[in-house]
């Protein structure tokens, strides 16, 4: 089990670093400028419970898993209570939780208070595309 997680570690760390390079040359994917990424679930403004679905939706381009190379295409990633938007020319790193298996949902659980939630569209590498394709902050609550 140990030498599984080692070869899946090393083989992400050979992924990121060929993103990165790519990104310093300037190899961003486009996307058609109509995309658009959106939180479908919750709303903004609304009361959640602690644990809770979040829906993504996306317009104008498809959902293909990290890895996948196809034209219009890119994986969700998510950015939580987001103070400073990630360097959008490099891949999405920890301050994301990935979706790289192409995911439309997730569960999340946050401790109660006010909390915000943003979407980004990021290529077969992690890298968000020219011109990037970002949701709107939506805030919510987590009642007790």
């Amino acid at each position: 089990m140990k030498r599984v997680v080692m070869v899946v570690s090393i083989m992400c760390a050979v992924l990121l670093a060929g993103a990165s390079i790519q990104a310093q040359q300037g190899n961003k994917t486009s996307s058609p400028e109509d995309a658009a990424v959106y939180i479908v679930s919750p709303a903004n403004g609304a009361v959640v419970p602690i644990t809770f679905t979040v829906i993504f939706g996306l317009t104008g381009m498809g959902v293909a898993p990290a890895g996948i190379v196809k034209q219009g295409t890119g994986h969700h990633h998510l950015l939580v209570d987001g103070v400073v938007m990630p360097d959008l020319d490099m891949p999405l790193g920890a301050v994301v939780t990935h979706f790289g298996g192409g995911q439309t949902q997730t569960i999340l659980t946050l401790p109660p208070g006010e909390h915000t939630l943003q979407l980004i569209l990021g290529d077969h590498m992690h890298i968000p595309h020219e011109p990037p394709v970002i949701s709107q902050v939506i805030s919510i609550i987590v009642a007790n």
